[in-house]
């Protein structure tokens, strides 16, 4: 199995950390995402301890929420010691429903409007993550108009390639993210934040992109960023206290996929930032890393119902499901790679070589291509492995399909955490 908390029952069921696949289908319902609460905490503590260990007790991770963003998740990565990063007034909106508190959210995002700068101050958001000169201009005005000092964090671009998917690269000298260093540009950028009333510059942010697997992107990521912190503090004074090094750790998706050794990455990463500090002569900063994929992605399974196959002779065989690219638009948007199951017969063999498509009128709607499992029947329960990152975060309603609900299990129980969208929640907001 991919993953230790997924096993095969004497029914030769998939079971999720002991609790038949079918069964929750049954009950709650398809298509249906499933997260595992226990895996979530684990991966939360995974990161919580190794910052702890290797960066020092004021360092930690941030959850990345764009990953997956819901009000139940808030209080799970809270009570495990982690901060949050946000992109937009939404995922604010959701954090403060849940109670989490405004001053450990990081508010992300490369265009953020006059009014999502304005409830970011008003929150009480503790660091902005600033992403260019018009942000910095708006961000010191509004703080001066509600009389706040904010902390900042500036997001540079370090012109590194992580030789990663190119929808998820954020790290080269020209990413619509941050400002490039190795144009002078930076120089420009910190020089104006500097000269800003109403905002205290904290340190730097940088990020090379996600689903990184090697550890050389990170490592000299810290060697370019500590050079230039070196930099500016001759030129300008300015003392780094705080450095976001961004997240990007991968997950497995296929058996193809290598373990990670977390801890063992950001031991090597904090050593090579200990090194670079030593080396240029600048004080240790608090680090923070954003953690987003790897914290909820194999937590995830989403379970669908499929209505058989259908056999084009000589080319291809599917395998038909009920939901799709409307609840997971990753193979759709960038042919990302999943791991299938038939859940209702594991106990048979994975021979029938197939395309599992979705249910929309889109030629593009698919999971999967060529996939290897045991030929289904209808009403067969079909389970998608590693769907807890970027699928109920960018599930939408086209062809007029309502949003699946999503469970949380743990200890042998499920609840419902989100419930599944109505015909009546489509037109809701029509008048």
């Amino acid at each position: 199995m991919l993953y230790d908390n997924l096993t095969v029952n004497e029914k030769g069921h998939l079971t999720i950390s002991g609790i038949d696949a079918t069964e929750l289908a049954a009950e709650f319902g398809t298509p249906l995402y499933v997260m595992d609460e226990d895996v979530l905490r684990a991966n939360c503590r995974t990161y919580v301890k190794a910052m702890y260990e290797f960066f020092g007790s004021e360092s930690a991770p941030l959850y990345a929420s764009k990953a997956l963003s819901f009000k139940g998740i808030y209080p799970i990565v809270e009570s495990e010691g982690m901060c949050i990063d946000v992109v937009s007034p939404g995922e604010i909106y959701t954090a403060l429903a849940a109670d989490f508190p405004a001053e450990k959210m990081f508010f992300h995002g490369s265009n953020k409007t006059d009014e999502d700068i304005k409830y970011g101050v008003l929150s009480g958001i503790g660091y902005f993550v600033v992403d260019n000169h018009n942000e910095l201009e708006v961000l010191d005005r509004m703080a001066a108009e509600l009389g706040v000092k904010q902390k900042v964090l500036l997001r540079l671009t370090v012109g590194l390639d992580p030789h990663t998917l190119e929808a998820i690269n954020t790290g080269r000298v020209d990413s619509q993210f941050g400002v490039p260093i190795d144009t002078g540009q930076a120089d420009d950028f910190v020089k104006a934040a500097l000269a800003c009333e109403n905002i205290s510059v904290e340190g730097f942010h940088s990020h090379v992109g996600s689903q990184i697997f090697e550890s050389d992107s990170f490592n000299r990521q810290a060697e370019i960023l500590i050079e230039y912190a070196a930099r500016m503090k001759e030129e300008t004074g300015l003392e780094l206290k705080v450095l976001n090094i961004g997240g990007g750790l991968g997950v497995r998706y296929t058996d193809r996929d290598p373990f990670l050794d977390i801890p063992g990455r950001i031991a090597e990463i904090a050593e090579h930032l200990k090194g670079a500090c030593d080396k240029y002569d600048v004080d240790m900063p608090v680090v923070f890393m954003e953690p987003g994929r790897s914290i909820v992605a194999n937590a995830g399974v989403t379970l669908y119902t499929t209505g058989g196959t259908k056999e084009v002779k000589g080319y291809r065989n599917y395998v038909t499901i009920d939901g799709g690219m409307t609840d997971n638009p990753r193979f759709a948007l960038y042919k990302a790679e999943y791991t299938v199951l038939n859940a209702s017969r594991m106990n048979k063999s994975a021979d029938y070589e197939c395309t599992v498509a979705g249910r929309c009128c889109e030629s593009g709607d698919r999971i999967a291509e060529n996939v290897m499992i045991a030929k289904p029947e209808r009403g067969d329960i079909i389970a998608v492995l590693t769907t807890g990152a970027y699928n109920y975060s960018m599930a939408s309603n086209y062809n007029r399909i309502p949003r699946p609900a999503m469970v949380m299990i743990s200890k042998g129980q499920a609840r419902t955490v989100v419930k599944r969208e109505s015909f009546e929640d489509l037109i809701k907001n029509e008048l």
